[in-house]
């Protein structure tokens, strides 16, 4: 039975690992690299190289920049006193995109979520307080989607937020979501809607 070259394979097996690439998907890539010019395919590795070392972690909204802070925390044309939070970067990404939005945002790195072992100790909850601390922040807008790790990451934040910075007003996005949906798949309108109608939560 023939066996990949070891080169190859190596390739194939990491190529593999990523998302929504199988074995058979990971050949056709590491295939297409090798009709690459060389040029070509050493400037893919060492911008894959360069990945760690160029890009990091906004402080203050955790998304990732190869800025610190990040052109969304620098923007002194953005609202200051208004706060999304997000569940992760693509989130982020999809909210800001239709430009509707322009106040600030912070990425949660998560939900809630006990049975894939994800509890408040997973989330950037401390630098979230660390944030609100400022007493710049007078809004905090939940954009966490519709599904029941969102509402109970929202009901335990809200909770935490009145606890300790009870001048806060706490809303989430109106419900156009579907129940079941994820923010980075929305498209812009159902987006500018939930976000024009934002409610208080009860």
């Amino acid at each position: 039975m023939y066996q990949l070259p070891e080169p190859l394979k190596a390739v194939v097996d990491q190529l593999s690992r990523l998302p929504g690439l199988g074995p058979k998907s990971a050949l056709r890539c590491a295939m297409a690299f090798l009709k690459w010019p060389e040029a070509e395919t050493r400037r893919l590795g060492e911008a894959i190289h360069d990945l760690r070392d160029n890009l990091h972690l906004c402080d203050g909204c955790r998304c990732l920049s190869d800025k610190n802070p990040c052109p969304v925390c620098a923007d002194p044309s953005r609202s200051r006193d208004l706060l999304c939070l997000v569940t992760d970067w693509d989130s982020m990404l999809t909210l800001d995109a239709g430009g509707f939005y322009r106040g600030q945002y912070f990425i949660l790195g998560g939900l809630l979520s006990p049975l894939d072992n994800m509890h408040p100790d997973g989330l950037d909850l401390e630098l979230l307080d660390q944030r609100l601390d400022q007493g710049e922040i007078t809004e905090i807008i939940l954009a966490l989607g519709a599904t029941v790790e969102a509402e109970n990451t929202a009901s335990y934040i809200r909770g935490r937020i009145q606890t300790r910075h009870g001048r806060i007003r706490v809303s989430r996005l109106a419900q156009g979501i579907p129940l079941g949906a994820e923010v980075k798949f929305m498209d812009k309108e159902t987006l500018r809607q939930s976000l024009k109608y934002r409610q208080d939560l009860p």
